[in-house]
């Protein structure tokens, strides 16, 4: 059975990887099906995640990619992350937090720079506004604490879920990550402000502090 088939047999999530790259590809090349197409990109990327966070030159230099499918792939993957919000905006946080994680996930996990994301939240638990309010370097992101409570004020925010990535793929966060956490704890308890978790993001890897214990 053809990929096209199946899922709308099965539904989009029994197909594999290959499968589901071979109908964004639609085609393969002379004398190349596009499933072994498909199978032989990810092989020489060594996964799906590894395909999608190619670089410009690394994508369209493999036999059947090009600028055209470089630039569908990348709206495809932004479309995720705004389908990904507005889903996340419809539901608790705190009852879905699965969704909450791959949100973050989606919009932090590919990053080359540290960023630190801020998730508010009303008195439901119901999200207000993700923003990325501060940029890195490869290993570092210096925080403001009273920047997010400003923020938090503007929106009105009864919570907050912070959110940074790891671009070194390990999600175990560092002793620094820890203390400007107690940091911004300390300053929103002053306006009466909750934080409610701290995910630190990996490639396919992440940690929660409220999981953790350490909120």
């Amino acid at each position: 059975m053809m990929p096209r088939e199946k899922l709308l047999k099965f539904g989009a999530e029994s197909l594999t990887d290959h499968e589901l790259l071979a109908i964004f590809l639609r085609t393969g090349t002379r004398g190349l099906p596009v499933l072994t197409l498909s199978q032989n990109l990810l092989n020489e990327f060594g996964s799906l995640y590894h395909l999608m966070s190619a670089s410009e030159h690394q994508f369209c230099q493999k036999l059947g990619l090009g600028k055209v499918k470089y630039t569908q792939l990348k709206a495809v993957i932004e479309l995720s992350h705004r389908y990904l919000k507005v889903k996340m905006l419809c539901q608790s946080s705190l009852t879905s937090p699965n969704l909450t994680h791959h949100y973050l996930a989606s919009r932090l996990a590919d990053k080359d720079r540290e960023i630190f994301l801020v998730i508010f939240l009303n008195n439901q638990n119901n999200v207000i506004e993700a923003e990325e309010m501060f940029v890195g370097t490869y290993n570092s992101v210096e925080v403001h604490p009273r920047e997010i409570v400003r923020q938090a004020l503007k929106y009105n925010a009864a919570a907050l879920i912070l959110a940074h990535n790891h671009p070194s793929g390990m999600a175990e966060p560092s002793q620094a990550d820890r203390h400007i956490t107690h940091q911004i704890e300390q300053a929103c308890d002053l306006v009466d402000i909750r934080i409610i978790d701290h995910f630190v993001i990996g490639k396919g890897e992440y940690v929660s502090f409220a999981e953790r214990g350490w909120l």
